[in-house]
């Protein structure tokens, strides 16, 4: 059904509960837009408690880039809101999925980040309806921006483009249930070549990072590239043709654990 890599820069929530006077719910991340998925996520948990609840959510990568930003968003305020309420880590999980879903944020994104290293979704929805298998993996990932956002809601609503993916996907069929690393970045570009959503600036971007050697692929759906790279000298190559280029990137593990609940270490009003 897809696959992907649990990257170590995600998304932080944290939830704040004042029970009684009027209901009301306020999701937000100051340096980002309206969240709507993240806050049907909180009032669906909340349900008709009398209260306050306030979620302040910190998205480590950009919102709209293919970076499962929305399903980290959800998911993360899925975690926080219920561990205040009581609620248990399966119903905070099968709400901020069915958020994601219908709020038209992406399928599988909640799924796949319930683990980490690479992730292969090999029937949909979260488990034990669906099956995700997560394995381990060493190295790193290269990740940047090369145009605006591509809203998912757009995509996913549209039978012409739902019907492009579902032909590209055909081939993930080859790629197993437990890739390594090079496997899936050369499945993923040949997937993203065929569905044929990136920009004018990401495909000379692409075709430029894997002219000095690199792998280098779309990130679904976004004007967004994940790329890995061969050690000793082209690896500065390739950061030199990024820089000199004014393409912001960054260096990014993959996550071994995902999604989990961790301790608040941070003075109030500064990100985690």
């Amino acid at each position: 059904m897809g696959a992907g890599v649990v990257l170590e820069l995600g998304a932080y929530a944290t939830a704040v509960w004042r029970p009684g006077g009027r209901r009301s719910v306020h999701v937000s991340d100051p340096a980002g837009p309206p969240l709507p998925i993240s806050t049907e996520t909180a009032r669906r948990l909340l349900g008709d408690r009398r209260g306050t609840l306030t979620v302040e959510l910190h998205h480590g990568l950009p919102i709209g880039q293919g970076f499962g930003m929305s399903a980290a968003g959800s998911l993360a305020t899925g975690l926080a809101v219920a561990k205040l309420l009581g609620l248990s880590r399966s119903r905070a999980v099968e709400v901020a999925h069915l958020a994601e879903l219908y709020g038209g944020g992406g399928l599988g994104g909640v799924a796949a980040i319930l683990g980490g290293g690479i992730e292969v979704r090999t029937s949909p929805g979260i488990p034990p309806w669906g099956t995700v298998v997560h394995h381990p993996s060493p190295g790193s990932v290269l990740v940047g921006v090369a145009g605006p956002p591509i809203p998912s809601p757009d995509i996913l609503g549209s039978p012409r483009w739902l019907g492009k993916i579902t032909e590209a996907a055909r081939g993930l069929d080859e790629l197993g249930s437990r890739p390594g690393l090079s496997d899936l970045m050369e499945t993923s570009g040949q997937f993203a070549a065929q569905v044929g959503l990136a920009s004018a600036p990401l495909r000379r971007v692409l075709r430029g990072l894997r002219a000095q050697g690199a792998q280098a692929t779309q990130a679904m759906f976004g004007n967004s590239f994940l790329a890995t790279f061969p050690e000793g000298q082209r690896r500065g190559r390739v950061v030199e043709w990024l820089e000199a280029r004014g393409v912001a990137a960054v260096e990014l593990g993959l996550d071994r654990r995902g999604a989990r609940l961790v301790p608040v270490r941070r003075a109030a009003g500064s990100p985690p």
